[in-house]
């Protein structure tokens, strides 16, 4: 009888330690779904306020650090804080030591309260974080633990909030859009909406890493002429004959990797909009394909979440730092100005300048982040357009995804060759540049 006592007290002592600091496939915690779920509602909300790359790469990057600067708690001899790392990110305060804080939930608390903080449509985010903690109740947490890990969680968001607020998002708000010009070679709005130019000032946010947006300038683009012996010349027939051969492969790369949150349709009078995620959405999708396949913790998930947030971040500025300085247009004005006046590209000009490519930037910059994370030869099937009415796609790296990703733009008609190729390039050295600043597994 004192036996069995005192097995049932050792039982209900790993209960109640197993929900304070759970193993990661425990019953009650741990569930690295629930993060999944959080990312992909991040995304969707993202398509439904219909914010641009940019902004939308500020978002997840945000909401993952936050996430992650609570997750990293179950392996705090592994993991490191990024504070000191980032631009302007100081010191994250602590877990208390007197209260049974689940590191699972806090980070879910602090990747929620920060993405719902930077979005518009509160309501569907607030509405999923009442339905994941239903399913942590059902799951047996303790009422205790669950308010702890959420008080701390929320502690770690407020703490990431009120450092974003000083990267001058808010400011740039209020300053001067763009000026459209007759000079020749400039940009300007294309059909069928006219769009005004997305973002002119992102060059003015606060970089996570980068020591200014004009740390890794890429070579100038090509001087603009109208000339048909010109190198600008030869560039706009390249996209206008690009798909003579093979066309419909090609077609269909294109609109695997289109990721253009704007695209507007015309019938008649009437202009309607066809809502779709961002490039950064689509290389977060990337992310939870491949950390599924690798069966990877929450802390471990968190990280490939968070680093490859940061490559968005950062690329995107750098990207528009130049983009909006060297103003190149798109080849559908060159095109219809000056070769042929009724053709249209396979996708949807996107409403800022040509050079460089975003695409061929972020995507470069997340494949070598991912890299390093998952080795060279990491094969994956992305799925991530299934929801949109197109096919899976199989890849033999990220580095091959980043490749098909970048050429895509000009199979899609809205990218000149070296946009791509500098791009890349561009793209690369960002990548390489965080994983040699961010330390964060040892």
């Amino acid at each position: 009888m004192k036996s069995g006592l005192c097995l049932s007290l050792l039982i209900l002592t790993f209960f109640i330690q197993g929900c304070k600091n759970p193993p990661f496939d425990a019953k009650m915690c741990g569930k690295t779904e629930y993060l999944h779920a959080a990312v992909k509602k991040t995304t969707e909300v993202i398509v439904h306020d219909i914010f641009s790359p940019v902004v939308a790469a500020r978002i997840y990057a945000y909401s993952n650090i936050a996430g992650y600067e609570a997750f990293r708690y179950d392996h705090p001899k592994k993991y490191r804080s990024l504070a000191g790392q980032l631009n302007g990110l100081t010191e994250v305060p602590e877990p208390p030591k007197d209260q049974p804080v689940n590191f699972d939930i806090a980070g879910l608390e602090a990747y929620i309260t920060v993405s719902k903080a930077l979005i518009f449509s509160e309501a569907e985010v607030e509405a999923f974080r009442t339905e994941l903690y239903a399913k942590l109740k059902a799951d047996g947490v303790p009422d205790d633990v669950f308010e702890a890990s959420r008080a701390y969680g929320k502690t770690v968001a407020d703490h990431i909030l009120a450092w974003s607020k000083k990267d001058n998002y808010a400011q740039t708000r209020s300053f001067p859009k763009y000026t459209v010009t007759n000079e020749p070679g400039r940009w300007q709005p294309t059909p069928p909406a006219y769009i005004e130019g997305v973002e002119p000032n992102w060059r003015q946010i606060r970089p996570l890493t980068l020591d200014s947006a004009r740390q890794f300038p890429p070579l100038p683009p090509t001087p603009f002429s109208a000339d048909k012996n010109s190198q600008f010349y030869k560039e706009a027939m390249e996209v206008y004959t690009v798909n003579d051969v093979d066309k419909e492969n090609k077609q269909a790369i294109a609109s695997f990797w289109d990721c253009n949150p704007y695209v507007m349709h015309q019938q008649g009078h009437l202009m309607f909009a066809t809502k779709k995620m961002t490039p950064g959405g689509h290389w977060m999708s990337i992310v939870r394909l491949v950390t599924r396949k690798a069966d990877l913790d929450m802390a471990a998930t968190s990280e490939a979440y968070t680093l490859t947030s940061i490559g968005l971040f950062d690329g995107f500025i750098s990207c528009w730092d130049e983009k909006f300085r060297s103003n190149v247009l798109r080849p559908e004005t060159y095109i219809n100005q000056y070769i042929d006046p009724e053709w249209v590209p396979t996708l949807q000009t996107p409403p800022f300048p040509e050079y460089t490519s975003g695409h061929s930037v972020i995507s470069t910059a997340s494949s070598v982040i991912l890299t390093h994370l998952f080795g060279e030869n990491f094969s994956f099937v992305d799925s991530t357009e299934v929801e949109y009415g197109l096919s899976v796609r199989s890849f033999n790296s990220f580095k091959e995804a980043a490749a098909e990703a970048a050429i895509s733009r000009q199979y899609g008609g809205i990218h000149y060759s070296p946009a791509i190729n500098n791009g890349i390039e561009e793209g690369r050295k960002i990548g390489e540049h965080i994983l040699k600043r961010v330390v964060t597994s040892e």
